[in-house]
């Protein structure tokens, strides 16, 4: 063979050995690209207080799993619900959520709308739910990829709870019913999906827990911890709302009779705890997964809730009024980026939270989401605030805002307006919209609302040209609920 020959072979040798090192490379850079990119691990629980987490000041509950969240990340003390153009205020709360969108301009069945998971899995993210989903089984299968043990609906009970599965575009499949409690089977079915998941993919778990929504059923070992150790009654319970907010008497409200007793609010109580407790005790499970299996390190965690509940707060139920208590909800992130042992008073809202995860994995913003990253706050303390003022509305009949120190409430169907200093009544206990002293501050108040009105297109008036009386008297006894029936009967009769 001559020179040429091997000259011309060995070229070839080198070239295929490149050629070959070349393709290695690139499988080993996207490997370590998708290696890189976090997952996230997202629990939402339904109906939760913001004042229901032991170590953001609560030493009446019991949330260890919870408190080592906040202990690990950042906890945003200050985190709302926008609110609701209805009474099932936790539709719009979760379309805001997907969708980054807010209140005024989002689709709340999510049905042609570009949802925030859709734009993880585009990034090369597997997406997957489990638990409630309460925006139609038609949006399910375009936001997320996967979805197992699937409630569509607003409630149930503990045991036999309607599940389905689905698969991305997909109409769910049939119907079945479970008989584990329900906060057990969604956290198994998150647990079962991070033990099969194949490493080297990035995830997005989504697990929607339907507790501590009504009707409230714990384990019998949390409900007699909390028997034995009852909380106390928030300072804000009252036997009766003072005045007619427009919304005194749907299904929520009927839940107790009226006034409103110190010992049944107490057992109601009670029964919160222990769903909370029950919870956290199920959220620590799946952490325990995701630590044995070692993802914990490249996880991004939140825990958040969809809205709050008054219970007795105000002389209310629900959740369908802007007092703290039913707008406030529970916020926790954790994991790569996330500074540690943090609390923050910035205010957010639900619809900040996909923006934020993005942001922290790198993931290419939406252009439909209006949701602001929180990332500079992490970084910055709250020196950097993305809001300095905080809007929320319910229907027609109340509309809101606030700022560091001021709230303001407005009443337009009964030109009624409300005035709290919260940081000197944070249980929004003392309406200062009557004092003369107080004229100048209720005027600025109202001119920040109108202002928050007209950025977030929410086109409703403030006052009316008819006015309705502001006084309210709960139905006859004869139209009240009985309060001795069984949690089970209560179900029966619940819209």
């Amino acid at each position: 063979m001559n020179w040429r020959m091997t000259g011309i072979l060995g070229m070839i040798r080198f070239l295929a050995a490149a050629t070959c090192c070349l393709g290695l490379a690139d499988v080993l850079s996207a490997e370590s690209s998708a290696a890189l990119q976090p997952n996230i691990l997202f629990f939402f629980s339904d109906d939760q207080r913001s004042d229901t987490i032991h170590a953001l000041g609560n030493p009446h509950i019991h949330t260890p799993n919870l408190d080592r969240l906040a202990a690990s990340g950042v906890a945003m003390t200050r985190a709302y619900v926008m609110g609701a153009m209805q009474g099932a205020v936790c539709m719009p709360s979760r379309a805001m959520l997907m969708s980054g969108q807010s209140l005024f301009r989002v689709r709340e069945n999510l049905v042609g709308t570009v949802t925030w998971p859709e734009q993880f899995a585009r990034a090369g993210y597997r997406t997957f739910m489990t638990g409630k989903w309460h925006n139609g089984p038609k949006s399910a299968g375009t936001t997320f990829q996967e979805g197992r043990n699937v409630f569509f609906g607003g409630m149930s009970d503990a045991h036999g709870m309607p599940v389905q599965d689905f698969s991305e575009g997909q109409t769910p499949g049939p119907k079945r019913t479970s008989a584990e409690h329900h906060t057990e089977l969604f956290a198994g079915t998150a647990i079962e999906f991070l033990e099969n998941h194949p490493k080297g993919q990035p995830f997005l778990c989504y697990v929607s827990f339907k507790s501590p929504h009504d009707p409230r059923t714990a384990t019998a070992s949390w409900d007699e911890y909390y028997q034995k150790h009852p909380p106390p009654l928030p300072a804000n319970v009252a036997p009766m709302h003072l005045f007619d907010n427009g919304d005194m008497v749907l299904r929520d409200e009927k839940l107790l009779p009226w006034p409103r007793t110190k010992e049944a609010l107490a057992k109601e109580f009670a029964d919160y705890y222990a769903c909370i407790s029950h919870l956290d005790e199920q959220v620590g499970r799946v952490l325990e997964v995701l630590r044995r299996r070692g993802l914990e390190t490249n996880t991004l965690i939140v825990y958040a809730g969809d809205n709050g509940l008054a219970i007795g707060s105000h002389g209310l139920l629900g959740k369908q009024n802007l007092y703290e208590h039913s707008v406030g909800v529970p916020l926790l992130f954790a994991g790569p980026g996330v500074p540690r042992n943090r609390r923050s008073e910035a205010f957010c809202y639900l619809f900040d939270i996909f923006p934020t995860l993005a942001e922290l994995a790198g993931i290419a913003p939406l252009g439909s989401s209006e949701g602001h990253s929180l990332v500079p706050i992490f970084r910055a303390d709250d020196s950097a605030p993305v809001r300095t003022a905080l809007f929320t509305a319910y229907r027609q009949c109340q509309r809101a805002v606030r700022d560091d120190r001021w709230k303001l409430i407005r009443y337009p169907l009964i030109d009624k307006t409300q005035l709290f200093d919260l940081r000197n009544d944070p249980f929004e206990q003392k309406d200062l919209a009557g004092e003369a002293a107080s004229n100048q501050k209720v005027g600025e108040m109202l001119g920040l609302l109108r202002q928050q009105q007209l950025f977030y297109g929410d086109t409703a008036p403030l006052t009316v040209e008819n006015p309705a009386p502001a006084a309210w008297f709960p139905p006859s006894a004869a139209a009240q609920p009985d309060s001795n029936r069984t949690k089970a009967d209560k179900k029966k009769n619940r819209g």
